[in-house]
């Protein structure tokens, strides 16, 4: 079964992923920040990460760094998921080591498409 790790300061946000990611047959575990997720990452390194931006401590781009400067941390997928939209943000995320990029508010089908982008899910991107 394929992990997955849902950073994210909103609550809502996590259960809602959560619930996506698991009809999906994803095994989910939550964090919400930056340092937190790191922990978890230090457990078992996630396959896929769905990553908030702005959150207290140390923020997704902070998290996002320090993830693909370990070895084990470079294979692991990672999908921006902010409302952060502006191209400078969205290159910076990309040029850091972000996979993908989704916008907040996102919806099943489109959390599902970038998922078979970055090769965690199979099927055709819609």
């Amino acid at each position: 079964m394929k992990t997955f790790l849902v950073v994210d300061d909103s609550a809502v946000v996590r259960k809602i992923a959560r619930r996506m990611l698991e009809g999906w047959s994803f095994s989910v575990e939550e964090a919400g920040n930056g340092a937190e997720a790191l922990g978890a990452c230090d457990g078992l390194m996630p396959d896929g990460i769905l990553l908030d931006w702005n959150m207290p401590l140390m923020s997704g781009l902070e998290f996002l760094e320090q993830l693909r400067r370990q070895d084990h941390g470079r294979a692991t997928r990672v999908i921006f998921c902010t409302t952060l939209n502006d191209a400078a943000n969205i290159a910076h995320a990309l040029s850091a080591g972000a996979d993908e990029y989704i916008m907040k508010p996102f919806d099943e089908d489109i959390l599902r498409e970038k998922l078979v982008q970055v090769g965690l899910l199979d099927g055709e991107p819609i």
